[in-house]
C-alpha cells in the first residue's frame, strides 16, 4: 500500500510536468531573456519568496551568483530575506528590501507556490521601483494577477497540491539557469 502511494507521486509528478512543458515552454523562453536582458545591462535579480517558497528564491539565488552547470563568472542575483528582524511579517520585510535594493533595470523573480496573499504588493512595490517582474506560481486564483503589467511574465503551474507546484518550480528554475547559460556562454559541449 505505502509502495503505491509512492509511486504514486512520481506518476503525478511526471504527468505534470509533461502537461506543462508545451505551455510553459514559450514564456520561460521570455523569462531567460528578460533576465538576461537585465544582467547585461548592469541590472541585478533580486529574488524573493514567502513561506517555503523563500528556500526556492534562495537557491535560484545561488545558481546565478554561483554556477548551474557550466563554470562562468557569478551574475549579480540575491535572495531577499523574508525574515529579516524588525518587521512584523514577512511581507512586510520582502516590500522594504525591493525598496533598498530595488532599481530601475533590475529584475524580481518572485516566487509563490502557496496563496500567501502577499504578491500583489510585492509586485506594486518592484513596479514601483521600475523593476520587471517574472512570477513562478500554483494553481490559487488569486487577485494579485490583476498586477502584472504587460511586460511582467507569470509562469503558473496549474496544480493543487503545493508539493507538485514546488517540484515544478526546481525544474523552472534548472530551465531559466540553463537558458542564461546558454545564452551567454553557448551549449556546452
Amino acid at each position: 500500500m505505502l509502495e503505491q502511494r509512492i509511486q504514486q507521486q512520481f506518476f503525478e509528478s511526471a504527468d505534470l510536468l509533461y502537461q506543462v512543458a508545451e505551455n510553459l515552454s514559450r514564456p520561460l523562453a521570455v523569462a531567460a531573456q528578460m533576465m538576461v536582458d537585465a544582467l547585461t545591462a548592469g541590472g541585478r535579480v533580486l529574488t524573493a519568496g514567502l513561506g517555503i517558497s523563500a528556500a526556492d528564491a534562495t537557491y535560484m539565488a545561488s545558481l546565478l551568483s554561483g554556477r548551474f552547470e557550466q563554470e562562468r563568472p557569478g551574475l549579480a542575483a540575491m535572495a531577499l530575506d523574508a525574515q529579516a528582524q524588525g518587521y512584523a511579517d514577512p511581507a512586510s520585510a520582502l516590500m522594504r528590501q525591493i525598496q533598498t535594493f530595488g532599481h530601475p533595470g533590475d529584475l524580481l523573480l518572485l516566487f509563490e507556490a502557496q496563496a500567501s496573499g502577499a504578491a500583489g504588493a510585492l509586485l506594486q512595490v518592484a513596479h514601483g521601483q521600475e523593476m520587471s517582474v517574472i512570477v513562478l506560481s500554483g494553481a490559487q486564483d488569486d487577485d494579485w494577477r490583476a498586477t502584472l503589467l504587460d511586460t511582467d511574465v507569470q509562469l503558473r503551474v496549474p496544480h493543487s497540491r503545493f508539493a507538485r507546484v514546488a517540484e515544478a518550480h526546481r525544474l523552472l528554475s534548472h530551465c531559466l539557469s540553463d537558458a542564461i547559460d546558454v545564452q551567454l556562454l553557448g551549449a556546452a559541449e
